[in-house]
């Protein structure tokens, strides 16, 4: 069974950093794609970026420039660090694993920004 662990959600200043981290129970080297997605109250899951096998990423555009998504296979850990937040960041993050035929989700971490 795959699980997927999300940490460091956190309540951030505008203009501040966090970095979340996604724990999988599996190897993640052969998983073809893994992503970060957000949700707001009252509204649809919306993606945020993700990261093929070999390595190639991509993000929504409300985030290019701010977030970076990589890996680290040796740990099987995904990241998403995030830089320049903004109010309209705050929501929560969710980590994403494609695994043929199915979709795993982890639980989510509350992200916050606000002075």
């Amino acid at each position: 069974q795959v699980r997927l662990v999300e940490s460091g959600g956190d309540l951030v200043q505008p203009g501040g950093s966090l970095r979340l981290s996604c724990a999988a129970s599996v190897s993640i080297s052969k998983i073809y794609n893994m992503g970060w997605y957000r949700q707001y109250p009252g509204k649809e899951r919306e993606f945020v970026a993700d990261i093929d096998r070999a390595g190639t990423a991509d993000y929504a555009d409300s985030v290019k420039g701010r977030f970076t998504i990589s890996k680290d296979n040796a740990k099987n850990t995904l990241y998403l660090q995030m830089d320049s937040l903004k109010p309209e960041d705050t929501a929560v993050y969710y980590c994403n694993a494609e695994i043929s035929p199915w979709d795993y989700w982890g639980q989510g971490t509350q992200v916050t920004v606000s002075s």
